[in-house]
């Protein structure tokens, strides 16, 4: 099926130009000057409108097994709800535990994926257990898997957690087969020795899940994975979810000095708040438990985060998507705020909440477009891909209306939740049509494509490592 998408501004990287994109099936064929298209085809009018390349997010947790349940999304809903949010692309993450074989641990996310997807689809891999055979399988699913990235964790002792020498190994490998280690950058044991010490002094609400994990606790860890990166030959690191100022610092000084150090932030980190949020009363601040946690309005944060993406110190907004719901799942904490599963649901927020900021005078159009498709493509081995509106890519494209209004609340969204994050937000702009593969799979808010439509996307290396 051949379409032509007419009449809209043609957003990139490099800033916008008003063009026409002709899809011809799963891809894109060519872009013409205005009105210089064929005729003879089917049309989408984009006129007063942005056309971008379909999102892409690089930090989702579906079904993911966390805290005694399961984030409360699968592949069929996290997915279909990303679709209508204008995301066309998510990157997620299998998990090996300590104990377990990688490619075993694989598997079991290939099949709650496989046929369940409504949009395409790449995982990273998380190594809970650092060991001889998960070097090795490392190797393995960069060359033959298309998984070239591997989170580990500075935090959770005795579920995800790595030491410095396991971490120093995993980095070894990573630089010696071209594959980009993921950091979850907190003082795990640091962290453990605050929340024990707040309950023994009775301090149970959710608001202490934030105070026990102060920012200089992931500045501290963000630091040691630096420079355990700087002695793996610099081996490509990248920080996700950075949520706090002293982090973003280490980052930025890395950076400077021309390192493979790259970093993700999350829409909560620029928006929310540990007074306004984690802090509401009662047991309401579950809601917005996620490690690392919402930081204080008081200090400078929301502002350094807004400045680190303008700068690039901050490459890409990524959402860590780990939805629960209040009853049965976040209520598993009542009484002790350590049991609160960690996680925020926003896969299908992100596309409206960081064109928010544009509106807000806090970025550009075209570093909305590099921050939530066109960077995160080229960070994880998607590009040419995805991620941008070019010849040969393929035809994941959202038609944007900077002149409609979405307000946000549980009653009218897609993913599998019992509130929302974001419950009465206003954002100046809504996603208005996007295409998968050159399928329509959402328009005006009404999903029209299908489970299934979704494959999996083999990735290469990134493209910024030097």
């Amino acid at each position: 099926m051949t379409t032509l998408i007419k009449g809209g501004l043609v957003i990139g990287p490099t800033g916008a130009h008003h063009a026409d994109v002709l899809v011809d099936g799963e891809t894109i064929a060519a872009l013409y000057a205005p009105g210089r298209g064929p005729s003879d085809v089917e049309t989408i009018d984009a006129t007063g409108k942005y056309v971008i390349p379909g999102a892409i997010d690089a930090h989702t947790h579906m079904q993911l097994p966390f805290g005694g349940t399961e984030a409360s999304d699968t592949f069929d809903t996290g997915t279909r709800a990303a679709a209508i949010g204008g995301t066309t692309t998510i990157i997620d993450f299998a998990v090996q535990r300590y104990g377990e074989v990688v490619h075993d641990s694989l598997a079991a996310w290939h099949a709650k994926a496989d046929g369940n997807c409504h949009i395409d689809y790449a995982f990273h891999m998380i190594l809970g257990g650092v060991d001889d055979e998960s070097l090795k399988a490392m190797d393995r699913l960069v060359t033959d898997e298309g998984i070239s990235s591997f989170k580990l964790f500075m935090a959770y002792p005795g579920v995800f957690y790595s030491d410095d020498g396991q971490i120093l190994r995993a980095m070894q490998k990573a630089r010696a087969n071209g594959s980009m280690i993921m950091m979850h950058a907190e003082n795990g044991p640091a962290i453990d020795v605050l929340v024990q010490q707040a309950l023994q002094r009775g301090e149970t609400d959710p608001v202490f899940h934030g105070l026990t994990r102060p920012q200089e606790l992931e500045a501290e860890a963000t630091s040691r994975a630096i420079w355990l990166a700087a002695v793996a030959s610099d081996c490509p690191l990248y920080i996700v979810h950075l949520s706090a100022s002293k982090a973003l610092e280490q980052v930025k000084a890395a950076r400077d000095l021309g390192r493979n150090v790259f970093a993700e932030t999350c829409p909560q980190y620029l928006y929310l708040t540990l007074e306004d949020q984690l802090g509401a009363p009662g047991f309401e601040g579950a809601k917005w438990v996620c490690s690392t946690p919402l930081r204080s309005g008081k200090e400078s944060h929301r502002a350094d985060l807004w400045q680190g993406l303008r700068t690039n110190d901050l490459s890409v907004v990524s959402t860590d998507h780990c939805p629960f719901c209040m009853k049965d799942q976040k209520e598993l904490g009542l009484g002790d705020f350590s049991k609160i599963p960690n996680g925020i649901g926003g896969v299908e927020h992100r596309v409206d909440l960081l064109y928010q900021g544009v509106v807000d005078g806090k970025l550009s159009l075209a570093r909305w477009v590099e921050t939530i498709a066109t960077t995160p493509a080229r960070m994880f081995g998607l590009y040419p891909k995805k991620g941008v509106i070019a010849p040969g890519s393929d035809a994941d494209i959202v038609i944007y209306d900077p002149h409609a209004r979405t307000r946000i609340s549980v009653e009218t969204h897609h993913m599998n939740m019992d509130h929302s994050a974001w419950e009465g937000w206003e954002i100046d702009g809504g996603v208005d049509t996007v295409l998968s593969r050159g399928t329509v799979v959402a328009r005006g808010g009404t999903y029209t494509g299908r489970a299934g439509h979704g494959r999996f996307v083999k990735r290469g290396l990134s493209d910024y490592l030097l």
